[in-house]
């Protein structure tokens, strides 16, 4: 396929050329090839230029980057063109300047500016970050991701053993690191932290069991569903917009109720101001709330509806209207007791939910009486060793009562007890001031944390785990909040899921172009969709020429 250009004379002896996108097609009777018109462009000097170019960055996009830079230098002259040293420059770019703007190098600078250390520790951090946001991989694989895949400003090249020099760094200061970070970027960001919300997760490790004396990967509830791994567990604090503020690390058979006193001592003097924390149920101990509200502080936390605690029992069997504050969210604000032992509740209920609650149980029940039904026709042996199947079921076996006479029969009363329950959920505050809206969007709200440790699992890839020894783990955890910040400043402000954002800019590449005229390093052209993400990200976009050198003669 190509450009014909035909020209017509006409009367008055004058010349007009057309051009036309065509192709050969070989005629077998003739026995030659002859030119097919596929569409006609017009007259050559009535041409629409603008639709040219665009024809041809739309070829060469489909051709890949690395092809785009090779047409665009025959076009601009350069002959025996040859590309060399290929690498993927837009997603670095825009994260090191956010790394920049944000004032996180500037942090490391300064924790860095009395150490003696003679490699580039802050660009050394910066890779293994980029890595786990862009393409994460090993430490060991990332030596040849420095040097082949990657263009990262002001690095070449790295050796593991550096990587982890720079990671002993980071866990020697994990405290002041994520302390500076979070000054600046708060600073830089306005960023309301009146909310703060907690939450803990695990990470597993591929061993088959804890080395001998290993105190820290250990065994314990897995949210991952991979109890025959040893894990560690991961805390995690984020603001209202899903910012991470701070990170932990435990080991594996750490409770989640015994980990409040640590995460409350370790935020004071944060210039956090008036922060309410606010928890899922799993830390709803009055322990934990008593350390809560120690210096002025406040929570909101779930309560366990099904705890039969009598201030729950009350609060979930009063009387009283809901009141709807937005679609499918209804809301009704409850006081259990009087004086200082009075609890403030907020009764929330989504009606759809509680729909969808009652439609899943019902066919639960369905399946659970043919099961009951099927028992009948075993014989003895089979049928007993089938109802304690039932019984003990983690679904069934709560909606199933046994008889006397060993018969199980369904459990009425269980079933009136879930209805009650259906699509709600119960939160409670310690802070007189907010509203009930407000605690109950406050708590809605936790699925940001929930959304970070499904950014932590599925983008950042932090588990499995591969690393044996607890300072390393932690150093490593504490390079996936660093991305997580990053991921999540992006997203807020392009408006966009990170893997969306990750994609279109992956498409800029760089390159060396080598002539018989010299060597210049250039990149691809911005793309409309890469320029409204730099935009947004407040980053100004990367040269499009460096290096040149010129061939002496």
């Amino acid at each position: 396929m190509y450009l014909r250009k035909t020209t017509r004379k006409n009367k008055d002896g004058s010349k007009v050329s057309y051009l036309s996108l065509a192709h050969n097609e070989w005629d077998s009777e003739k026995g030659y090839s002859k030119p097919k018109i596929i569409r006609n462009l017009g007259r050559t000097d009535q041409v629409d230029e603008e639709g040219l170019e665009r024809l041809v960055n739309s070829i060469c996009r489909y051709l890949g980057p690395e092809k785009m830079l090779k047409y665009e230098a025959i076009m601009q002259g350069r002959q025996d063109v040859r590309l060399q040293n290929r690498k993927k420059l837009g997603g670095t770019w825009a994260l090191d300047q956010m790394w920049r703007n944000l004032g996180i190098q500037d942090a490391l600078e300064k924790l860095l500016k009395d150490r003696e250390f003679r490699t580039p520790v802050e660009r050394l951090i910066f890779a293994m970050v980029a890595n786990r946001a862009l393409e994460p991989m090993s430490k060991l694989a990332l030596e040849e991701w420095v040097a082949e895949d990657a263009a990262i400003e002001d690095l070449n090249g790295v050796e593991v053993h550096q990587l982890y020099r720079a990671m002993d760094f980071l866990l020697q200061s994990t405290e002041e690191i994520q302390r500076e970070v979070y000054c600046s970027v708060a600073n830089l960001l306005n960023l309301e932290v009146d909310l703060l919300y907690f939450d803990t997760t695990s990470t597993y490790f591929e061993v088959e069991v804890p080395a001998e004396g290993d105190s820290f990967r250990q065994y314990g509830h897995s949210k991952d569903r991979r109890p025959d791994r040893p894990q560690a567990v991961i805390g995690l604090a984020v603001t209202r917009d899903g910012i991470p503020v701070r990170s932990w690390v435990w080991p594996g058979n750490t409770a989640d109720v015994s980990v409040i006193d640590e995460v409350k001592d370790d935020l004071v003097g944060w210039k956090l101001g008036r922060v309410i924390s606010v928890l899922d149920r799993g830390f709803a101990s009055e322990a934990n709330l008593r350390t809560l509200q120690r210096a002025g502080g406040h929570y909101i936390v779930g309560e366990k509806m099904s705890s039969k605690k009598p201030e729950v029992e009350e609060a979930l069997s009063r009387r009283g209207r809901y009141r709807k504050v937005r679609d499918n969210l209804e809301i009704k604000e409850i006081i259990v007791g009087n004086g200082e032992a009075r609890n403030r509740y907020v009764l929330v209920r989504n009606p759809e939910e509680a729909e969808r609650d009652r439609k899943k149980r019902e066919e639960l029940i369905a399946r659970l009486q043919e099961e009951l039904r099927n028992l009948r026709y075993l014989p003895k042996g089979q049928h007993t060793k089938a109802a304690c199947a039932l019984r003990s079921h983690p679904t069934y076996g709560k909606y199933l009562r046994q008889l006397k006479n060993g018969q199980l029969r369904i459990n009425r009363s269980k079933i009136k007890e879930q209805q009650r329950l259906d699509g709600k959920y119960l939160v409670r505050t310690s802070d007189d001031t907010l509203s009930p809206e407000d605690v109950a969007l406050g708590y809605k709200q936790l699925v940001e944390i929930e959304d970070a440790f499904r950014t932590l699992k599925q983008t950042l890839e932090i588990r499995p785990v591969y690393h044996r020894l607890e300072d390393r783990i932690r150093a490593h955890v504490t390079l996936c909040w660093l991305a997580l910040l990053l991921i999540r400043v992006a997203e807020r402000s392009v408006g966009q899921s990170w893997p969306q954002i990750r994609k279109v800019l992956q498409r800029m590449i760089m390159a060396d172009i080598v002539t018989s005229q010299g060597t210049l390093t250039q990149r691809t052209e911005t793309t409309s969709d890469q320029k409204r993400i730099f935009q947004a990200l407040e980053v100004e976009e990367p040269p499009r020429v460096t290096n040149i050198q010129t061939t002496k003669s």
